[in-house]
């Protein structure tokens, strides 16, 4: 089964200037556990800003939501993998990296995102299928 099969299309996206707190209410809005963070210029790369970075980097240090910036804490560069790309080649990269989702691309274009929730769907369904050939 390859990434493209099971990534999340909808990418939802935030600004490296806007402070964590816009983050936190979009996370919270659109119940999801990252955000893509847009690049601050074209000498800029794409990158990431989770949950766990938010309660570790931000809350845990007790600094000013509204003062501290999303590019502060972003985390950068994307670990990204091919939509052709097997999901099992998606999971050893998870794995290796301890990271819990990868961005999938067509070229240099961000297409989709495979969280650790995607991966256990698509195996579910794989077991179900495999169970109706019997």
């Amino acid at each position: 089964m390859n990434v493209v099969e099971i990534m999340t299309k909808k990418l939802e996206t935030i600004d490296a200037d806007a402070p964590v707190y816009d983050a936190i209410e979009k996370m919270i809005d659109r119940r999801i556990r990252s955000l893509l963070v847009m690049p601050k210029d074209e000498r800029d790369v794409h990158g990431v800003i989770t949950v766990r970075d938010i309660v570790n980097k931000v809350i845990a240090k007790d600094l000013d939501l509204k003062k501290t910036k999303v590019g502060d804490i972003t985390s950068k560069p994307l670990v990204c993998v091919d939509k052709g790309m097997d999901v099992e080649y998606a999971i050893n990269l998870m794995s290796k990296f301890n990271i819990t989702r990868v961005f999938v691309c067509d070229g240099k274009e961000i297409i989709g995102i495979i969280a650790l929730l995607d991966v256990l769907s698509a195996a579910l369904i794989k077991r179900a299928k495999e169970g109706h050939r019997a």
